[in-house]
């Protein structure tokens, strides 16, 4: 028997595609499996850099005897150390406005903002800045050169502490679980209770923000981040 041509030549076409379509589901599918790896290592960077703290230094048992801030005398005074580039701390200041407005003149506040000697009114021209600047009760000041970010040990943007009315420390650490994340969290509740005289869940936190200042391997000079 004889087969034309034209009965033929269909089905040969349709073997010959077969290989074409296989190769191409086979690409689509390792595209797919490439594109859902990356957004898995990428969320998995993501939460790390979240939850991971910055450094803390020395910090003193004591109010530093050589600070050029004042300390009350009739109540709390509170220290928040802050790099005023930093996006991480919009968190820390958001919680601070809300810890201020629960303890309503018990506490005496101060933010420092981080400041260059040769850096020129841009540096400090910042929404963060202006942000710490409403809320109420709290005195906002130019840490020139973070020479009192080394007197109370914060190298980490967002480093609160909490010093009693002798000048004791009460509480060192972060205001915020995450790093950005504004929520209700251990360091908050501890700032309160203590105010509040009641006993703190912790005394100490890990705190979550960018590097206040970078020591130099040399020694004590710190390198600005840019």
């Amino acid at each position: 028997m004889e087969y034309s041509v034209l009965q033929v030549s269909p089905r040969l076409r349709s073997f010959s595609l077969q290989p074409r379509r296989t190769k191409t589901l086979f690409v689509t599918a390792l595209l797919g499996l490439a594109w859902t790896v990356g957004i898995a290592f990428g969320l998995r960077t993501l939460l790390a850099y979240e939850s991971t703290p910055g450094t803390i230094g020395a910090v003193p048992r004591q109010w530093p005897s050589t600070s050029q801030i004042e300390r009350l005398t009739n109540r709390p005074t509170l220290v928040m150390l802050v790099h005023p580039r930093c996006p991480c701390t919009r968190a820390s200041v958001a919680e601070l406005a809300q810890l201020m407005a629960r303890m309503q003149g018990k506490v005496d506040a101060y933010v420092l903002f981080l400041k260059p000697r040769q850096s020129g009114i841009e540096w400090e021209d910042t929404d963060l800045r202006r942000s710490a600047a409403a809320i109420p009760s709290v005195r906002i000041l130019s840490d020139v050169d973070g020479v009192e970010a080394r007197r109370f040990g914060a190298e980490t943007s967002g480093h609160t502490l909490l010093f009693d009315l002798d000048g004791r420390l009460l509480f060192s650490g972060g205001i915020t679980e995450f790093r950005g994340h504004a929520a209700d969290n251990t360091g908050e509740r501890s700032i309160e209770s203590l105010v509040n005289g009641r006993t703190p869940a912790r005394t100490a936190t890990s705190v979550f923000g960018c590097a206040l200042v970078k020591r130099s391997q040399e020694g004590d000079k710190p390198g600005w981040l840019k």
